[in-house]
């Protein structure tokens, strides 16, 4: 196994950065990329558990059934690189329902989260005729370098869980593109996303009864006090979710429930929020199945094909790069 890993003094400086921009923006704001530290990436497992949350069983239900098909229709297969792996499971399943072994496959795994790659890398260590490589890095950067190792063959590339919903319509065509200019002609790209469905469904996924997404998000405050020296009483800090039907996207938020003075040491960051003003964490946006596949176009793939579970409202589209 190669593990490639980031520089941790760069990492700090880049969240104290990031965190100093966004707690100054009106509203308030941090980047849900900061979610998944040790204990965000455990609690974002659980979530994926959850009654209320069908992403993960509709994909791993996507993956088992279409797993041959899906790797079928990328000839000469020989790497498999996938963005945000988290525990490793969907990777596996579509591998297992795939590809029979007989040939070799590079799995090249990338993520912030140190944990998430030891953990998906454990998983997937029991698959027959794989090597896997792990970057620790942000996914552009992360797709970059592991695109560019050698490698023969073609490379397929995973987006999965519906975290193109994470960024905001320019931010996910800017996105694409990227991931576009990364791969090699020939290369394919599998994506998730999560459908436009029903306000009360999308509204439990994201604020279950178990409190277990509000403390997700309150992690996030707790990660800047423990990594940034920042003074968040987080226990005064309420969770909640929004659906946003305008701009077809859930808000989760941090409300604060009581005046306090906030400081950040590293961020050389030192505020005072209000009482009901909140903290804008996440937008996960939904999707139509024509919106994703034309966003998907126009950044540079042509569509090969796509599989809906109708009953959860999500879907898995496969891409092919085309020349410019």
């Amino acid at each position: 196994m190669i593990i490639r890993t980031a520089d941790k003094t760069s990492v700090v400086a880049q969240f104290a950065s990031d965190v100093q921009y966004y707690l100054q923006q009106q509203p308030r704001q941090l980047p849900s990329r900061y979610f998944y530290d040790d204990l965000g990436s455990a609690l974002f497992d659980s979530i994926c558990r959850l009654p209320w949350y069908g992403v993960t069983r509709a994909e791993l239900r996507l993956l088992a059934v279409h797993g041959r098909q899906i790797l079928a229709r990328v000839p000469d297969l020989t790497t498999i690189i996938e963005l945000g792996p988290g525990n490793g499971e969907k990777l596996a399943a579509l591998v297992d329902a795939g590809h029979a072994g007989a040939s070799h496959l590079d799995l090249r795994l990338v993520d912030i989260s140190a944990s998430a790659l030891a953990l998906s890398s454990h998983v997937l260590s029991s698959l027959p005729n794989v090597d896997i490589a792990t970057y620790e890095a942000e996914y552009e950067a992360g797709l970059a370098a592991a695109s560019a190792e050698t490698r023969s063959g073609r490379a397929l590339a995973l987006f999965l869980g519906s975290n193109i919903g994470n960024f905001d319509r320019p931010g996910a065509d800017a996105f694409l593109r990227e991931i576009r200019a990364s791969l090699m002609g020939g290369d394919m790209l599998l994506i998730g996303a999560d459908l436009v469905k029903p306000e009360r469904d999308l509204i439990l996924a994201y604020d279950d009864p178990l409190g277990v997404t509000a403390a997700f998000n309150r992690n996030l405050l707790v990660r800047i006090n423990r990594e940034l020296g920042g003074h968040f009483d987080v226990g005064r800090f309420s969770h909640r979710a929004i659906w946003s039907a305008a701009h077809s996207r859930v808000e989760m938020h941090l409300v604060c429930e009581e005046t306090q003075h906030v400081s950040v040491d590293l961020a050389n960051c030192d505020f005072v929020i209000e009482r009901g003003e909140s903290i804008w964490t996440e937008s996960s946006y939904k999707y139509t199945p024509t919106q994703i596949a034309r966003a998907l176009e126009q950044a540079g793939f042509k569509l090969v094909e796509q599989w809906i579970d109708d009953a959860a409202g999500f879907a898995l589209t496969l891409v092919e790069t085309r020349e410019a």
